[in-house]
């Protein structure tokens, strides 16, 4: 089979007061209108999305040799998805165009050409930690999401994901995240039910109109309460960590609602199991805005690195990854008003951390 030129591809990882029935009609009408939810012609399989690849510019090519060129030059790449996998997948019909039409093996693509099928993931270390159900209604599932588990697929994490784990264990393959946290912060992650209702509560998360609470477990230092810190930060796609720029306008604003000294046995077990010394301190975090890694940034910053923090201030090695140390960053409030029904929504986490 021959080789080509790398295709675009893109993974269809697809207490209160209540408002009249019709402001949630006319919202939904709105949204409607300002947004629609394409599907693409492969139903979500096993928790996951068809991937959509486009031929690119050039020679036309044989559907089998697109398809075999995307699997066998994928980073991570099932042992056993090989050619026979390939045109097994032509076989049973998993191989479309646009319009949902199947292709088979020798059909010729011409460039433009836009092609949907499944990847089959590769295998991954399991993550050994639970989600936990914090609240679900019709239309909401608010999970507590354990440390090294990605919201959603991406690179080397695909099924280790809340968003497939979830999928899998309720049989939603419409459950979709309203919002994201990283791999290695741990709390409260909201999900959609429904594929109608998502766009108006990742439309909410992304007008920051959503008031988030996160508490991080650091070296202790003196910082008043109420204290704001505004960053300028920046994050090159491929690069795991984000900079702060100086003396540029502040793109990452968040206020220090509070610093707390941890108790002496919390201290004592958090010394031994991370390897530090030193008062330690709980700090409750107000972000106001969502850049990527904007308070591991802030922290280490203007207070002290989030224990278990494994890339600020230095990167480790991703082999080295142990999960009796997990960093110790959470979100714990997630409070707003509910785009459909003007609801007063509040959810928290009011239990301890699992280490302390």
């Amino acid at each position: 089979m021959m080789a080509l030129p790398m295709p675009s591809e893109k993974n269809a990882v697809s207490g209160s007061t209540n408002a009249p029935k019709s402001m949630a009609a006319n919202l939904l009408h709105s949204m409607a209108r300002k947004k629609t939810h394409k599907t693409g012609p492969l139903p979500p399989r096993n928790g996951l999305g068809a991937t959509r690849a486009r031929v690119p510019e050039g020679q036309g090519i044989k559907a089998a040799d697109f398809i075999w060129h995307l699997v066998s030059t994928q980073r991570h790449r099932h042992p056993e998805d090989n050619v026979d996998a390939v045109l097994a997948r032509f076989t049973e019909g998993a191989v479309v165009k646009r319009d949902g039409s199947p292709l088979s093996p020798e059909t010729l693509l011409e460039p433009g050409t836009d092609v949907f099928f499944y990847r089959r993931p590769a295998p991954e270390k399991p993550v050994p930690f639970e989600i936990t159900t914090v609240f679900e209604d019709d239309d909401l599932l608010v999970v507590d999401k354990p440390p090294f588990m990605a919201t959603m697929p991406r690179a080397s994490h695909i099924t280790e994901t809340a968003t497939v784990r979830l999928r899998r264990a309720t049989g939603n393959e419409e459950l979709t995240p309203a919002h994201r946290l990283d791999r290695a912060t741990s709390g409260l992650l909201l999900f959609t039910k429904r594929r109608e209702i998502r766009g108006a509560y990742q439309e909410l998360f992304a007008r920051r109109e959503v008031r988030k609470e996160y508490e991080a477990i650091a070296l202790l230092h003196d910082v008043p309460p109420a204290t704001p810190w505004h960053h300028h930060l920046t994050k090159q796609s491929g690069e795991p960590a984000a900079r702060l720029v100086p003396d540029v306008e502040p793109n990452a604003s968040t206020v220090v609602a509070s610093v707390s000294r941890l108790s002496t046995a919390e201290e004592l077990a958090l010394h031994t199991r991370y390897g530090v010394s030193g008062a330690l301190g709980r700090y409750v975090l107000q972000p106001e805005t969502g850049r990527t890694h904007q308070l591991r940034v802030q922290m280490m910053t203007e207070a002290a690195s989030i224990l278990g923090d494994r890339i600020y201030p230095t990167l480790l090695p991703a082999d080295s990854e142990d999960f009796s140390v997990p960093m110790l960053l959470r979100c714990t409030r997630l409070e707003f008003t509910d785009p459909l029904s003007g609801e007063a929504r509040d959810f928290r986490l009011t239990d301890d951390w699992p280490l302390l």
